[in-house]
């Protein structure tokens, strides 16, 4: 076996902070899963983040976890599980959990919860479930359930959960009020069969939702959520060659000068696509792939997350590979290993053009040394990432093959 050193591994992106680094390279420790890195301003001037532990991405040890930093990010303590399993416990899994602050200060958690039935993938069903803190933290409310409404897309027998995932953290985007797009995976029971049989094949769409009352400090169990674009108004991208089989997920979505939303989502057909609305959510234009302006060549993207991230009152950054999943020796199903390097893109808005954000050609942010980590033996660098601006800092939080959690300044000069 080759010997790895890990130091080296971790320095090998050039970070400028070190979030969280597992215990151990063969999962012993249950740590070598870590994604869906949400890094947010804590209600008390802190930086705090959650995200997405476990032994590995899909085991039953999935959980959330939560740490908090008082000097701007340059160290952590150690996270608390916070939701899910504590190992070595394993069952009743919490994934994916996205924070929201009220004005008064409460901090929700809300994530997807496993009941011991699947429908599409082992961690994409589940119920929307959710806790608080009203002490920066320290103590959490009991989990409680977040009623979600029925779809046309989801499995008919209704003690099924829904497959949903939030990607982003969200935003004060509609009307002050948090908002965020998120993937729903159609259930395997009224979905188009797919034409071959690899997860990047299995039918998707993009909805949106907005917290109506969060600062109301309700109860986790009286929050209210509307949902838009949802069932038949749902965005939906062709699988190539298959255009009745949506191929769409991992919406990212930020405000336009004009105060309409524009969001770039990830999809199977080699590029990604965007859509934009103009009244705060509730419709959005059919999507359309993603150029650098209304008249260049498309964009290339594999089936890997890229984010755009509001870094200006007219400028945006986008991070993605720069190649449509032929990478060295890999192709578009080799998921854990093309998703790398990361390019980044400066966006600009264009008041009049068809696509509202034109962008820069790609320059190259970083990428690690192609040595597989963890338990799963990941080499992707995907952005399961988040953006903090903070006393004029841009920092970039991202997790490095899933196992490193990482931090990065963007500064004016990289542009």
């Amino acid at each position: 076996m080759q010997a790895v050193d890990i130091e080296k591994e971790l320095r090998s992106t050039n970070p400028d902070f070190v979030v969280y680094k597992p215990g151990s390279l063969d999962g012993s420790t249950f740590d070598t899963g870590n994604e869906h890195f949400i890094v947010f301003d804590g209600p008390d001037g802190s930086l705090m983040t959650v995200w997405t532990q476990s032994t590995a991405e899909g085991q039953p040890d999935q959980r959330i976890v939560f740490a908090r930093s008082e000097d701007e990010g340059k160290t952590w303590p150690l996270p608390r599980i916070i939701a899910g399993p504590v190992p070595p416990a394993k069952g009743g899994l919490a994934s994916w959990g996205f924070p929201l602050v009220s004005k008064k200060g409460r901090i929700y958690v809300i994530y997807s919860k496993h009941i011991g039935k699947f429908d599409t993938f082992f961690h994409t069903t589940g119920l929307m479930e959710g806790i608080y803190s009203d002490d920066a933290g320290r103590s959490w409310s009991k989990p409680e359930t977040i009623a979600m409404p029925r779809s046309i897309y989801d499995n008919p027998d209704p003690s099924m959960p829904s497959n949903w995932i939030v990607w982003q953290k969200p935003q004060r985007l509609s009307g002050g009020k948090y908002f965020s797009g998120f993937t729903r995976w159609v259930s395997f029971a009224v979905h188009h069969k797919p034409p071959i049989d690899h997860w990047s094949a299995q039918e998707s769409v993009v909805e949106f939702l907005r917290f109506e009352n969060i600062d109301d400090d309700p109860a986790v169990s009286g929050i209210k959520i509307s949902y838009f674009a949802g069932n038949e108004n749902a965005l939906r991208v062709g699988y190539p060659g298959h255009p009745e089989l949506s191929v769409v997920q991992e919406p990212s979505v930020v405000e336009l000068p004009d105060k309409r939303l524009f969001t770039v989502m990830r999809t199977s057909a080699g590029n990604p696509y965007w859509s934009v609305s103009a009244d705060s959510g509730q419709t959005w234009s059919k999507p359309e792939a993603l150029g650098y302006t209304d008249t260049s060549q498309k964009i290339p993207q594999p089936l890997s997350p890229c984010p755009v991230y509001k870094i200006g009152d007219q400028r945006y950054m986008f991070l993605f590979h720069n190649h449509d999943g032929h990478f060295r020796r890999w192709g578009p199903l080799d998921s854990l290993f093309h998703r790398r390097p990361i390019y980044l893109a400066l966006g600009e808005f264009r008041k009049n053009a068809r696509q509202p954000v034109w962008f820069s050609e790609p320059k190259l942010l970083m990428d690690h040394t192609g040595l597989p980590l963890g338990a799963a033996q990941r080499c992707d660098l995907a952005m399961y990432a988040s953006v903090t601006i903070r006393k004029g800092k841009t920092v970039l939080w991202y997790p490095e093959r899933k196992f490193f959690l990482l931090g990065k300044i963007i500064t004016d000069e990289f542009f």
